[in-house]
């Protein structure tokens, strides 16, 4: 039912949120699982009523993403309630690559530290808690791996079950860590797409009842978990916005909720109106958005994935028109690198900054070097680069391994050559 408030109980549950409104039409509906527009099916997510909010106020707050907790549409005790509590994850002053790359200010926005090692942890922190408004008794998600995990991991703190769905043929590190939580993990013969579409048949069935799906039907809550990335990174630059970012993309949604916390945060008064640019990054084998961007078109095409950056591989990003506005409205664009690049990259981020990322951060190191070399990024700007995920779930796609066995004395270990 539309609506043009929600609901008091809603208000106290979901702490400054209003309700759903639709980013089509602009239609508000209750606080409820929905994720679509009734009118337009158009996608909706949270709107919200913010009270004041200072500085001072979030720097006293844990370290976690829960600091922000007056941002977000979750209640005032959440940080007493059992979850992963996940965030404040290094802001890497990049000084070597910087200089390898020819930039004058340089961060990496380190988020293999969270719990299970990727972002994920942000956004299923956020839908976990209203799954327990709701009163779900199963998570559940689609996923290309790390948010599985993020999932099962989430689902053992807070005492639900768990049941997600995979591609077949994931990294193996990522189907162990979404298995050892002890949900159940579901592999689908298809892509990210396939079992996407899966999990959204399986709502509307009698089998789903119960089951709050992350990002499908508690998908407005979870989106609002990256904006803590964009509060972050502007506390962790002394409430400034850098000038300069390159996000990841895979469903879009990261890089519109990153845009969305920047702009809250300007509203509200606790950074400087100042403009930034937002770089978006997709691996080649799985570049839709950029493919639109390259060809100066707002309809994104829906691609099969072939690329080691597994991650990313989702075919019909739902959220691609919108990466493309935002991408537009800040001065940005979207590019790709391929995979030989992306492995490079990988090599590249460890070598000067001791950052093992995952093959979505040799994505985004790919196309930031990309960017400087073409001329299409400030080298002198103040620029952040994301790492969402550790390297350690994408061995198989980095070559690398010991120099030399030798025997122990010093003859064999200078007969080797490594001196």
């Amino acid at each position: 039912m539309a609506i043009t408030a929600a609901e008091p109980t809603s208000v106290r549950a979901f702490g400054p949120g209003t309700a759903l409104s639709c980013r089509e039409c602009g239609r508000r509906y209750e606080l409820t699982p929905k994720f679509a527009c009734e009118f337009c099916f158009g996608p909706l997510e949270v709107a919200y009523e913010f009270g004041d909010v200072t500085r001072a106020d979030i720097e006293s707050g844990p370290n976690s993403i829960w600091r922000y907790r007056s941002l977000l549409p979750v209640p005032d005790n959440v940080a007493e309630l059992p979850n992963m509590a996940p965030g404040l994850t290094p802001l890497v002053k990049a000084d070597r690559l910087a200089a390898e790359l020819g930039i004058d200010s340089l961060y990496v926005k380190d988020d293999s530290g969270n719990p299970t090692h990727s972002f994920k942890d942000r956004v299923v922190a956020i839908a976990v808690e209203a799954a327990r408004t709701f009163g779900f008794t199963t998570l559940s998600c689609s996923s290309t791996g790390n948010l599985a995990g993020a999932v099962g991991a989430a689902a053992a703190r807070a005492g639900f079950d768990s049941c997600v769905f995979i591609p077949a043929g994931l990294e193996e590190a990522k189907v162990v860590m979404a298995a050892v939580y002890g949900g159940k993990v579901v592999a689908i013969d298809g892509n990210y797409d396939d079992v996407n579409r899966f999990c959204s048949e399986l709502i509307g069935d009698p089998a789903g009842e119960g089951w709050g799906f992350v990002n499908v039907n508690l998908r407005p809550y979870y989106g609002e978990g990256s904006k803590t990335l964009a509060y972050e990174i502007a506390e962790q630059l002394g409430w400034q916005l850098p000038e300069q970012i390159v996000v990841p993309i895979a469903s879009g949604s990261q890089l519109t909720k990153i845009d969305k916390g920047f702009r809250e945060l300007v509203e509200l008064g606790l950074v400087e109106d100042r403009p930034y640019r937002i770089f978006g990054a997709q691996a080649t084998g799985c570049s839709p958005v950029a493919q639109a961007w390259e060809k100066g078109i707002d309809v994104i095409q829906p691609v099969k994935p072939d690329t080691i950056a597994k991650s990313l591989a989702i075919g019909n990003p739902a959220d691609g028109p919108y990466v493309l506005d935002i991408a537009q409205r800040t001065g940005g664009s979207v590019e790709h690198v391929g995979d030989d690049e992306i492995v490079d990259a990988i090599k590249l981020l460890a070598r000067t900054e001791g950052v093992f990322a995952e093959t979505a951060g040799g994505v985004t190191t790919g196309v930031l070097r990309k960017l400087v070399r073409e001329g299409r990024l400030d080298p002198k700007a103040r620029t952040v680069v994301l790492n969402t995920g550790d390297g350690l779930k994408t061995l198989n796609a980095v070559d690398a391994g010991v120099t030399a066995t030798i025997k122990p004395s010093l003859s064999a270990f200078t007969d080797a050559g490594l001196v």
